[in-house]
């Protein structure tokens, strides 16, 4: 395990060697390491959202054909190919991108929670233990502050990320992911809570900016998504214009 999350934790840690060179300050450089690979990935963020708001879009013209071809999985799979044709639309859109981002926070979360295993210069073994507001060791776990503060922002992050899982949502299976998510609306964050106190102050203090950003990036995906329903709300209306000017 730690050979696979070392191919993407070494690198990581080059980079934040090279941060901390520059700013010389092991807090600020993870805040500046944080806010990098955050907006890295933003782009992928971006590729989800987009592909859960068609999916929304598509949900009644999915519904429709597995009512009516319920009785033949063959020919449904067949018409639900041609619509994802028609509507150049990929099932995998949505899952592609959280595929990409696991293993990058995996092997944060290794560079961040055993530091001296993946970035060996000396500068940064004393790097690893210095202070940080009112944290006296990086490398050491912070009682409460930080991980209430990693808590409370997971809460907020997790809770509009819900708010856009769920728009659009439909039928028992969806009731049931409802329900879910929002239990684990609640035990996520006192997990991270409970997690982040015996987890390295440095670990607990990328968590917490990483919910933070997120916070920001979940609030702008609600008007991108927002704005894509528009779109295709327009685009529906115009092909249905069109039809019936062809009909005439």
């Amino acid at each position: 395990m730690y050979t696979i999350l070392g191919v993407i934790a070494r690198p990581m840690g080059l980079l934040l060697n090279m941060l901390y060179n520059l700013i010389g300050n092991y807090g600020i450089s993870i805040i500046v390491f944080t806010v990098f690979v955050k907006l890295c990935l933003y782009p992928l963020y971006i590729k989800q959202t987009k592909s859960t708001a068609m999916m929304s879009e598509m949900q009644p013209k999915i519904k429709a054909i597995q009512n009516k071809y319920a009785n033949d999985q063959e020919l449904m799979n067949i018409k639900m190919q041609e619509l994802y044709k028609e509507e150049k639309f990929n099932p995998m859109g949505g899952c592609l991108p959280m595929l990409i981002q696991m293993p990058i926070i995996m092997g944060l979360f290794a560079l961040l929670r055993n530091p001296l295993r993946y970035v060996t210069e000396d500068s940064m073994i004393f790097a690893f233990h210095e202070p940080f507001l009112w944290i006296a060791d990086l490398s050491q776990p912070d009682p409460w502050i930080l991980p209430i503060i990693a808590g409370v922002a997971t809460f907020f992050s997790f809770t509009l990320n819900r708010a856009l899982a769920s728009t659009g949502m439909t039928g028992g299976s969806a009731g049931q992911s409802e329900a879910m998510m929002k239990m684990m609306q609640y035990i996520f964050p006192i997990m991270i809570l409970w997690m982040a106190r015996s987890f390295p102050s440095g670990l607990a203090l990328y968590w917490a900016v990483s919910q933070i950003i997120q916070i920001f990036f979940n609030i702008h995906m609600q008007s991108l998504r927002k704005k894509i329903k528009r779109e295709q709300q327009e685009k529906r209306i115009r092909e249905k214009y069109e039809k019936m000017n062809r009909m005439k």
